[in-house]
C-alpha cells in the first residue's frame, strides 16, 4: 500500500528518514562508545534500545490479524474449487516449488558466506544462546505437528502462535469458498479488514526511524565502528549473491518454459519491476503488472484469478530473505542451527509466509514471527533494519519478476 504517484521529498520519506535515524544513532552511540566507559556504555545501550523494543512490540501486534485475515481471504476468493481447481492445482504447484527454490537458495548462501558469524554482541546471554540449541537440536517432527495444530484459535491469537493461526485460516478459508455466495458477507468484512490491518501496517512503519535509532544507538555505543560496518557490508553483499542467483534460476526457467516470448515478457515488465524497485513494495505496481500481462497475451480471466493468488503464495524475493535474515540472527547470537532445525524453519517459513501481502517491510513481520518460534532474540531485525530498505528495494522486484513469470506460464499452458 505504497503511494507511487505522489512525489515525496527524500529527507520526508521513510527511507530518508531510517538513514537519517541511522546516521544519527551512530554518532550517538560513537560519541558515547567514546567518552564513557564500558559499564556507563552497556547502561546507556540497554536504555536507548528501549525505542526499539516499543518498534518490535508493535511489528509483533499485527503479525495475528494479519496472516488471518489476509490469507482466508485469499482463498475464500478463489471461488467454486471445482471450477478453479485445474488452474489453481497448476498454480500452487508453481509457487511452492518456487518458494521452495528461493528458500534454499536463501539458506545455501547465508551457510555459505556466514555473514553473521564472528560478530560478537556486547550483550550476548551465552547460557541462553546454550539453551536454545539444545532445544533446536531436540526439535523432533512428533513436536513439530503437535504445535502446529491449534486447540483453540482463540489461545493462538492470544499467544500469536502464528503457525496455528495459518492452519486455522486455511480451513476457515477453504469452509468459505466451498459455501459460495453464501459466505460472501463474512469474507467482504474480512477483506475491508485486512485492508485496515494493512494500514496498520504503514502506520508501525512510521515508528521505524525511532527504532532504527534506538538500535544503532544501542549497538554503537558497544561496539567498535570499523567492525559494524563490515558487519553490515558482508550481510549486503551475501544477499546480493543470493538474490542475484535467484534472478538467474528465475529467468532460465522462464527461458525454458517460455522461449523467444521471455525477452518480449521482459520488455512489458520493466516498468513494473523499476516501480517495485524504487518504492519496495510489489503490491503497489498490481494495476499496472495487470495491464502489461494482458498486452503480452496472457488471457484476463487467468490473469484476474494468478495474480491475486500470487501475491499471496508467491513472493520469491522475500522468501529467499526470509531464510537469509533468520538464520544470519541466529549467526550473530551465536546460536547453532543444524540441518534438521533448519529444514524445519524452512517448511515453517513456506507456511507462515503465506498471506503475507507484498507490502513494505513484511518480510520483517515473518522474520520476526519465526525468530520468536525458534527461540531466536527478536531483538535481532533491529540489526537488519537499518539495511533492510535496501534488500526490500531488490526482493520486491524479485517477486514482481516471479508472479510475471508465473502468470505468464501458467498462462501459456491454459492456451495450450
Amino acid at each position: 500500500m505504497t503511494e507511487t504517484n505522489q512525489k515525496t521529498p527524500f529527507l520526508k520519506s521513510l527511507t530518508g528518514q531510517i538513514l537519517i535515524a541511522m546516521i544519527l544513532g551512530a554518532m550517538l552511540g560513537i560519541l558515547i562508545h567514546n567518552n564513557y566507559d564500558e559499564e556507563t556504555a552497556k547502561n546507556f545501550s540497554g536504555y536507548i534500545k528501549l525505542l526499539a523494543t516499543v518498534f518490535i512490540r508493535l511489528v509483533q501486534m499485527i503479525i495475528a490479524p494479519l496472516v488471518f485475515t489476509t490469507l482466508v481471504v485469499g482463498i475464500a476468493k478463489l471461488g467454486d474449487l471445482k471450477t478453479v481447481g485445474r488452474i489453481g492445482g497448476k498454480a500452487l504447484g508453481w509457487f511452492f516449488t518456487a518458494s521452495l527454490v528461493s528458500l534454499l537458495i536463501g539458506m545455501f548462501f547465508v551457510n555459505t558466506l556466514g555473514p553473521g558469524k564472528g560478530l560478537k554482541l556486547g550483550n550476548l546471554d551465552t547460557e541462553a544462546a546454550a539453551e536454545v540449541t539444545s532445544k533446536t537440536e531436540n526439535f523432533s517432527a512428533q513436536n513439530f505437528v503437535e504445535h502446529i495444530i491449534p486447540k483453540s484459535v482463540f489461545e493462538a491469537l492470544a499467544t500469536n502462535e502464528i503457525l496455528q493461526i495459518v492452519i486455522f485460516s486455511i480451513f476457515f478459508g477453504l469452509a468459505a469458498a466451498s459455501l459460495g455466495t453464501a459466505s460472501k458477507t463474512v469474507i467482504n468484512a474480512l477483506d475491508k479488514a485486512s485492508h485496515i490491518v494493512l494500514k496498520m501496517v504503514n502506520y508501525v512503519m512510521k515508528f521505524a526511524p525511532i527504532g532504527v535509532f534506538g538500535a544503532i544507538a544501542g549497538v554503537f555505543a558497544i561496539r567498535d565502528v570499523d567492525e559494524l560496518l563490515i558487519t553490515y557490508a558482508r550481510f549486503f553483499g551475501s544477499f546480493l549473491v543470493g538474490i542475484s542467483s535467484l534472478w538467474v534460476v528465475l529467468l532460465v526457467v522462464g527461458f525454458l518454459f517460455l522461449g523467444k516470448s521471455m525477452s518480449v515478457l521482459l520488455k512489458r515488465i520493466v516498468s513494473p519491476l523499476i516501480i517495485a524497485f524504487s518504492t519496495t513494495s510489489s503490491e503497489a505496481v498490481f494495476p499496472k503488472l495487470t495491464e502489461e500481462l494482458e498486452r503480452f497475451g496472457i488471457k484476463d480471466k487467468v490473469v484476474s484469478f494468478m495474480l491475486p493468488l500470487g501475491y499471496s503464495f508467491n513472493l520469491d524475493g522475500s522468501m529467499m530473505y526470509m531464510t537469509f535474515a533468520s538464520i544470519f540472527i541466529a549467526q550473530v547470537y551465536g546460536i547453532h542451527l543444524d540441518l534438521p532445525t533448519q529444514m524445519t524453519m524452512l517448511l515453517v517459513l513456506m507456511l507462515t509466509s503465506k498471506g503475507i501481502a507484498g507490502v513494505p517491510r513484511a518480510s520483517l513481520v515473518v522474520v520476526a514471527a519465526t525468530c520468536g518460534m525458534f527461540d531466536i532474540p527478536i531483538e535481532g531485525i533491529a540489526l537488519i533494519l537499518p539495511i533492510d530498505h535496501f534488500c526490500d528495494m531488490f526482493r520486491s522486484a524479485t517477486n514482481v519478476l516471479g508472479n510475471a513469470l508465473a502468470t505468464s506460464v501458467v498462462g501459456k499452458w491454459e492456451k495450450e
